[in-house]
């Protein structure tokens, strides 16, 4: 088993600015797996969960939502959201803790990439009821904004990744998001497997937009250890969104993919 603690440690000190700029999870996915499942989801898991933004939707839709975080910082963020019906644990993907064949419905949001799949599906297969569904929910970036700004985003990536391009990678591991549907396909837990695409519109700002950016990892390793540099090509960008985008707030779509299994 890989050593995927780096991969927990990584986000820490960034749950307030996930919590700011992170767009929310939209309806739809709560609907459309509802529809899957085929009745009222009992309990619903989060894996990778962060803050507690996505897992936060399922409240009232299910008995109770779990969210799955290894990040303390992400966690101790998320329980201030804790109700009726909501809590979170510390734990990973591939060993949640929880019981077998407790749960209807299991989803990790922005998130899958960072788990090794074999594991944390064989863990998800674990909890997961006979029909019950597992759904790995990704957004796009940038978001549907106008091609001046989505391609100032681009730069800006660049720009950034540019002062330490191999540094940003050190000590984790990831996976490519567009073999989500295929490692669900591969683990043989699933009979039926497939994609599904959907949009959300939100309000966002030129600021938001770069607090966003700023929330992905690569952006935050580099603005960590190289801060006069960082804060520089920060500071362009911002000046090119207010100049394309305005200081004022602004609607904008932002692209989903869904891939999702249900369990035999």
């Amino acid at each position: 088993m890989l050593d995927l603690s780096n991969n927990g440690t990584r986000f820490e000190g960034l749950a307030s600015l996930y919590d700011q700029a992170r767009p929310a999870v939209p309806f739809y996915p709560v609907q459309i797996l509802t529809h899957y499942l085929g009745r009222r989801p009992g309990k619903v898991v989060d894996l990778g969960c962060g803050p507690g933004i996505s897992t936060q939707i399922w409240q009232g839709n299910c008995e109770e939502a779990i969210g799955v975080e290894p990040n303390h910082d992400m966690v101790e963020t998320a329980r201030l959201k804790e109700g009726e019906g909501l809590r979170f644990i510390q734990a990973f993907g591939h060993e949640t803790g929880l019981p077998d064949q407790s749960v209807d419905i299991v989803v990790s949001s922005q998130a899958f990439h960072w788990m090794e799949p074999v594991s944390t599906l064989e863990e998800i297969n674990r909890i997961l009821v006979s029909g019950g569904i597992f759904s790995t929910i990704d957004y796009d970036w940038p978001p549907a904004c106008g091609w001046k700004a989505e391609l100032a985003c681009r730069e800006f990536n660049r720009e950034l990744m540019s002062i330490d391009p191999t540094g940003p990678r050190q000590g984790i591991v990831r996976w490519k998001k567009q073999e989500h549907l295929k490692h669900i396909q591969e683990s043989g837990h699933f009979i039926y497997c497939r994609e599904i695409l959907f949009a959300s519109t939100q309000v966002y700002s030129a600021d938001r937009m770069v607090d966003m950016a700023m929330s992905h990892s690569s952006a935050s390793y580099i603005a960590e250890h190289y801060p006069e540099h960082a804060a520089a090509q920060i500071r362009i960008f911002r000046d090119k969104l207010y100049d394309i985008l305005g200081t004022e707030e602004f609607s904008t779509d932002i692209s989903y993919r869904m891939r999702m299994g249900v369990k035999g």
